[in-house]
């Protein structure tokens, strides 16, 4: 067997999370919560526009080498925060993000049937595809946002909801391949 006989999978399995994940963002609601308007914002943003900053990705205080970032100067900052990230878009299109998002489940998908398809045979018992399935799609949606948190500061409670998300799209892309391996 090749991936390329789970294509069906790989499609329903990508439109089963994008309905999740649409489920999750507009009817639970549950990451409303995951991050703060910040204090002063008003203010904030016209320094921003003023001093001309652009989309990029911003850290501060920021040191462009180790040197820099043990001099005392830079240790002051650190030491007298506030420390932080910060992202700058230059607009924002849902549209866009949502392709994206359903191209991103995609690839996953096409993932987890190349491992799957390596993996398992025609005519699997069903438990087997489901735990292979679901591993593989856990790797792919369940872990992403740790690192936010190692190392950009995302609160562990945010990064624990994302993680519970990526668990509802792990599933759902799990049920999908079991419901359509071949030879079941």
């Amino acid at each position: 067997m090749t991936p390329l006989d789970l294509w069906l999978p790989v499609l329903l399995a990508s439109v089963a999370v994008f309905l999740v994940s649409s489920l999750i963002h507009m009817v639970l609601q549950w990451h409303n919560g995951d991050f703060d308007r910040l204090a002063g914002e008003e203010r904030i943003l016209a320094l921003l526009r003023e001093e001309g900053v652009e989309a990029g990705q911003y850290m501060f205080p920021c040191a462009k080498s180790m040197a820099e970032f043990q001099t005392p100067e830079h240790q002051e900052k650190v030491k007298l925060g506030p420390l932080g990230v910060l992202i700058v878009r230059s607009g924002y299109s849902m549209g866009k993000s949502l392709g994206q998002w359903f191209l991103f489940t995609v690839l996953v998908s096409a993932f987890v049937a190349y491992l799957a398809a390596g993996a398992l045979e025609p005519g699997a018992a069903a438990s087997a595809v489901f735990c292979f399935t679901l591993a593989v799609a856990l790797l792919g949606y369940a872990f992403s946002s740790v690192q936010e948190s190692i190392w950009k500061g995302l609160s562990w409670c945010t990064t624990v909801r994302f993680f519970a998300d990526g668990v509802a799209y792990g599933a759902a892309t799990a049920a999908v391949f079991t419901w359509l391996w071949p030879g079941a």
